[in-house]
């Protein structure tokens, strides 16, 4: 069964290079360019791994991954979040985890770690 993988990502380079190797590995992508996108396609999708950067308008990945711990669908409420971000504010993996974030991978991406992460995630 193919594994889903939403890339929230204001960048459409990085969103593209995501997407292109991902969907060489054979996962089914979806993207968002800001937090509540990423909500709404939560709530209408089925989600295995979520890679989200921290700096994206409208909602952060930071608001974005506390409001996914607090959804009542256990199943959405839980599901797997990367955090992906090239200036992480002076934010610990401490403050990653404590919002909900389950890794956190520094820009620029090295895309092998992405893929060895979502595969880690998506079981694959």
């Amino acid at each position: 069964m193919t594994k889903t993988v939403l890339i929230a990502e204001d960048s459409s380079v990085i969103q593209n290079l995501a997407k292109k190797i991902l969907q060489f590995q054979n996962f089914e992508i979806l993207s968002a360019k800001n937090g509540q996108a990423v909500l709404e396609l939560l709530n209408d999708n089925t989600i295995d791994v979520i890679l989200m950067d921290i700096n994206m308008p409208i909602m952060d990945g930071m608001e974005c991954a506390r409001e996914i711990r607090h959804l009542s669908n256990p199943e959405k409420a839980n599901v797997p979040i990367i955090a992906i971000s090239g200036n992480a504010k002076g934010y610990t993996m401490h403050d990653f985890k404590e919002v909900g974030f389950n890794e956190y991978l520094p820009k620029p991406l090295n895309f092998d770690s992405v893929v060895e992460l979502v595969k880690k995630y998506t079981n694959r």
